[in-house]
């Protein structure tokens, strides 16, 4: 890697989000106050959600989340890390430590790919996220889930130093976060912490299983709690 992530992420926000005066705090992301309640209290409203609630709102928020996930992944391919699709069983990385290695030592990224693991979606079912990105790796066409594993891994994992528990992901999505426009913050909670939430703490948490795929805002105090429990 030519230059530290953190530089890295600070000089994507300063470029693109200049009036938020926001700072990269990684790898310190502040105090979580972990409240195992508010973790159950979202995975049970994710659970009752509806499948689709997609409205021209949402959409907006979708397309500059996407757009937002394809300058992230620029920067990760302009700071010299190779991503490549895994094509291999199971996950690329069993631990956390793995892919830190990965990324600041060796430069390179295996993500795994939305193809072979994601919630349930039925045949012919919409979901922005699986839309093609646009990006073709190693023969591979990238969907715009993959495009956020890449930056989530990078800008959230590696650059926290946090691992994949529970609380880890919550860390590593905080983290993340402030790289992000405030007007996609709410697609980022349904599409990572939230689903986090169901994954550890839902109704079939024992199965450790993706959850549904599911298109919807949540309303926005859980949004709000959710960066409480950060004290910086």
């Amino acid at each position: 890697m030519e230059a530290d992530l953190a530089d890295l992420a600070q000089a994507y926000v300063d470029r693109h989000r200049p009036s938020t005066g926001y700072r990269i705090a990684a790898p310190a992301t502040g105090s979580l106050d972990w409240d195992e309640h508010y973790c159950r209290r979202v995975a049970a409203y994710f659970e009752q959600a509806p499948r689709l609630a997609y409205d021209a709102a949402l959409a907006q928020r979708y397309d500059r989340f996407k757009r937002e996930n394809l300058q992230q992944y620029q920067v990760v391919v302009d700071a010299g890390i190779t991503v490549r699709p895994w094509l291999a069983a199971g996950q690329p990385y069993r631990r956390s430590a793995e892919l830190r290695t990965s990324v600041r030592k060796a430069g390179e990224l295996y993500v795994y790919l939305t193809s072979s693991g994601h919630g349930p979606v039925r045949d012919n079912e919409f979901h922005p996220m699986l839309e093609s990105s646009g990006i073709v790796v190693d023969g591979v066409a990238l969907s715009h889930n993959d495009v956020f594993r890449v930056v989530h891994d990078v800008f959230g994992h590696v650059l926290s130093g946090r691992g994949f528990s529970a609380r880890g992901e919550f860390e590593a999505a905080f983290c993340h976060m402030g790289m992000y426009s405030a007007d996609v913050h709410p697609v980022l909670f349904t599409e990572q912490i939230a689903q986090i939430c169901w994954f550890f703490f839902g109704p079939r948490a024992h199965e450790r299983r993706y959850p549904p795929q599911k298109v919807f805002e949540f309303p926005g105090h859980y949004l709000a709690e959710f960066r409480k429990l950060f004290k910086l």
